[in-house]
């Protein structure tokens, strides 16, 4: 856009606003032209006219003039409202709000710009007729402008549609693989439950087993041990026994180194010396006791 720095496309429903309103325009001139050309026709049909005359003739001419020219600003300002509608229920249609500044309408700078525009696309009537015949027939505002956005925001949303169900189609793709995952994970869990609970059944088999060996163990050391003492008590009584001789043959020779003791009495040095072995004798016959005292079971 040039002038008024619009977009080309909406450089186009300006130049064709325009073009309705200057149509319009020009019905509505031609309008007070036959109230005029009518003046003429019904009441200038004398050379001269009076004062009154005249002043009744220009007052109804006024008021017809009046009328017609009321009538078309308060059809053009219905029409820039209905134009505003329009432009407001595209908005609305996408949830935009618009908002309108009255005080630019005053502005003389732009308003010269819009005619300068206005001049510039309307120079001739050649140039409109040219201009109407080449260029395209634009779309009404209610129906083309709201196709075109709808069909954007429809490729817009089907895009959008296409990414989310792509993405869906991710995140269900993820969430099998993380089930499948899980179902792995649970049998693995099931398994490794299974398998240490055979190993604890079987450690605490091999524990039972361990203890039932170890009782039969003992059992048989206590065997063992029972039938050593049992031959151990044997010996001790053959011990006993052998002992018990050997007591009675050590008496048997201490009466007979008693009986010798009496016979070498007068000699001193051989009593000594069998003095002293007599007491060794005694000595070994109380050790003797005294383990035969450890052998001897209490009455």
């Amino acid at each position: 856009m040039a002038e008024l720095g619009f977009s080309e496309h909406h450089q186009n429903e300006v130049i064709n606003y325009m073009r309705f309103a200057r149509s319009k325009r020009a019905l509505r001139l031609k309008t007070v032209d036959s109230c005029f050309q009518d003046l003429k026709d019904s009441r200038l049909v004398e050379e001269t006219f009076t004062v009154d005359e005249v002043s009744d003739m220009l007052d109804g001419l006024q008021v017809v003039v009046h009328g017609e020219v009321e009538s078309e600003l308060i059809h053009t300002a219905h029409t820039n409202v209905l134009l505003l509608r329009q432009l407001f229920s595209q908005a609305e249609k996408f949830y935009l709000k618009l908002q309108t500044d009255v005080s630019e309408l005053e502005n003389r700078e732009l308003l010269e710009q819009v005619a300068e525009f206005e001049k510039t696309e309307f120079t001739s009537s050649n140039k409109k007729a040219n201009q109407e015949s080449n260029k395209p027939k634009l779309a009404p505002l209610n129906e083309g402008g709201v196709s075109e956005l709808l069909n954007k925001q429809i490729l817009r949303l089907q895009d959008e549609n296409e990414k989310l169900k792509t993405r869906l189609r991710t995140i269900e793709s993820q969430a099998t693989s993380a089930l499948d995952e899980k179902s792995k994970l649970e049998r693995a869990l099931q398994d490794l439950q299974r398998i240490q609970g055979d190993q604890k059944l079987a450690l605490k088999n091999k524990e039972i087993t361990n203890l039932e060996d170890t009782v039969a163990a003992l059992r048989s050391d206590f065997q063992k041990t029972l039938n050593a003492s049992t031959v151990t008590q044997k010996n001790l009584e053959e011990n006993l026994v052998a002992t018990k001789h050997d007591f009675l043959k050590v008496q048997e020779q201490l009466t007979m180194a008693e009986k010798e003791l009496e016979k070498k009495f007068q000699q001193t040095a051989a009593y000594r010396n069998m003095k002293e072995m007599l007491t060794k004798k005694n000595d070994q016959i109380k050790e003797i006791r005294k383990r035969l005292s450890k052998y001897e079971p209490d009455e």
